[in-house]
């Protein structure tokens, strides 16, 4: 019975750890990498055809992004989550999987010219699609058995639409042991989503620390200051640009947006157009205005009886295709864009930076937490040049930071989580957090809350059973040009299909002999026809 840290160690992104009991392997996330990567990953401690279960925290890409590579590596296994983690998953990693092809095909056209080998995608829309297959939706607060031995119970923690914490039982050679994972914990009194809700018991509690060394201070008046912004970039001519989440952060803007028209907050230019230039921000809106029962908080609800559909309003455009978006940048009325992604790494957003960013007159604002290494990241902190689609763009616009804004709980916020155990675990574990925030957070639990914190790297192995660790995580850097040469992707999936192979085989032994028979020729008669084309 033990537990192993592979990702979001030292660093905010590309969640995933590893249990191992009552003889399954279970993550909990397999999230994505995003912005700078600082620390080197250890890779997962068996195949990928050999994992039981992933249990998912919600559906974010840093933690979910990976679940397709997983599935193209040979997993077959079940992935247990909320029902709108589900219906969100369902369209956030097919989006993952086109901008993955896109991107291959668009690097191995270049690579052509230069007479380089070709790229390829990291995982396909085919395992995208073929994935959501395995998902099994869950109820919050329902406790469900996994297998013997193994029962999950999610819990909703106010980050995202269907985003929980995470608790699991593990009952093992008469040995007992409750873990629990915070997820992503979810700031105070956001529109739409409830709060969050707290776990009362854990022996070992993993948390976030995304904001472990920070408070996000009074709250402000966002709907005051976002009207505010509108209105001064309209009186000078220009348009404001919001590289906002898909997901989540965008709803939130459509919700205060209605706020302002409702009550007027933008003088002298009427009924002023708002676009929402993303597919995928779409498709998450209308799973927001479907999955409200359970999620929605009671103001969301209460607008919803009185027949005001809580992130809609007039004159609010919605950019599909590529020509809509295109569109937008030639029409020279101002105009709010919310666009994707937030972090400015990719997607539509990346466009309107290009056409607005140089001009004085313009404003970008962002709303949400701008990892390491990122455009946002540099936009945010002041650079004054930016190279967008192999051209060099001068920053002009105004930039700024609406504080306050964010999904993510602060530092009160966190503790709290810790404080509303009933007992105190006898370890907490500090992950999701920048290296030197996650040091700072697990000093402030060990010296003011008199807890066992720790905060593991990558690679750190803990024994549950006994309480000790089995071996340390590495504190290796990736260094600054990462290449691996003549590795290929292809190459690496037609490995893993060759690994699951063998495992489908040892499963079938003390079959019919008539079926095994059948299984041989069927085996050989593929090698066959590939010895003959090799």
């Amino acid at each position: 019975m033990k537990l192993m840290f592979i990702g979001a160690d030292h660093e905010v992104t590309g969640s995933c750890h590893y249990i191992e009991a009552c003889g399954k392997h279970i993550l909990v996330d397999y999230g994505m990498e995003q912005g700078q990567n600082v620390y080197v990953n250890v890779p997962l401690p068996v195949k990928a055809s050999q994992i039981d279960y992933v249990f998912l925290t919600h559906a974010h890409i840093d933690h979910s992004g990976l679940i397709p590579l997983l599935y193209s590596n040979g997993f077959r296994g079940s992935v247990f989550t909320t029902q709108a983690t589900r219906d969100l998953c369902d369209i956030m990693l097919r989006d993952s999987a086109h901008i993955q092809e896109f991107e291959a095909e668009w690097k191995s056209r270049k690579a052509r010219r230069s007479g380089k080998p070709e790229v390829e995608p990291i995982y396909t829309m085919d395992d995208a699609v073929g994935v959501m297959e395995q998902f099994v939706p869950c109820q919050y607060n329902q406790k469900i058995s996994v297998t013997n031995g193994i029962h999950v119970r999610f819990t909703d923690v106010g980050h995202l639409l269907g985003s929980s914490s995470v608790e699991v039982w593990l009952d093992e050679d008469g040995i007992s042991k409750k873990l629990a994972f915070s997820g992503d914990i979810g700031n105070y009194d956001q529109p739409l989503i409830k709060d969050p809700r707290y776990i009362e018991s854990a022996d070992y509690a993993l948390t976030e620390a995304t904001y472990g060394d920070r408070f996000h201070g009074e709250r402000p008046d966002y709907v005051g200051k976002l009207a505010e912004v509108i209105q001064k970039t309209f009186d000078k001519g220009g348009n404001v640009i919001i590289p906002s989440f898909a997901v989540g952060r965008t709803q939130e803007l459509l919700y205060y947006i209605r706020q302002i028209k409702d009550e007027g907050m933008v003088k002298n230019h009427g009924d002023f157009v708002v676009y929402v230039d993303s597919p995928l921000a779409v498709e998450a809106t209308n799973i927001f205005n479907k999955d409200t029962a359970e999620t929605f908080d009671e103001e969301a609800m209460e607008l919803l009886k009185n027949g005001i559909n809580p992130i809609s309003f007039s004159n609010l455009k919605l950019s599909i295709s590529t020509a809509d978006s295109k569109a937008i940048n030639f029409d020279k009325e101002p105009k709010v864009i919310i666009s994707a992604s937030g972090m400015c790494e990719a997607g539509r957003v990346r466009h309107h930076l290009k056409y607005n960013l140089w001009r004085p007159e313009c404003t970008v604002v962002f709303v949400g937490y701008q990892a390491n290494g990122t455009l946002g990241r540099s936009l945010v902190e002041g650079c004054k040049d930016i190279k967008l689609f192999g051209e060099e763009i001068h920053v002009a616009a105004k930039v700024i930071m609406l504080e306050g804004l964010s999904g993510h709980a602060d530092k009160n916020g966190l503790i709290r989580w810790i404080e509303e155990f009933k007992e105190k675990p006898k370890k907490v574990f500090v992950v999701h957090g920048e290296d030197s925030v996650c040091d700072k957070y697990c000093e402030t639990l060990k010296l003011e809350h008199k807890l066992d914190a720790e905060a593991p790297f990558s690679g750190a192995e803990f024994d549950l059973g006994t309480g000790e660790w089995i071996c340390e995580g590495r504190k290796e850097k990736v260094p600054e040009y990462k290449k691996r040469q003549g590795e290929s992707p292809v190459y690496t999936r037609l490995e893993s299909c060759g690994n699951r192979l063998l495992e489908v085989i040892a499963r079938n032994q003390g079959g019919a002999n008539k079926d095994l028979a059948k299984f041989a020729d069927q085996i050989n008669a593929l090698c066959d026809k590939w010895e003959k084309k090799i």
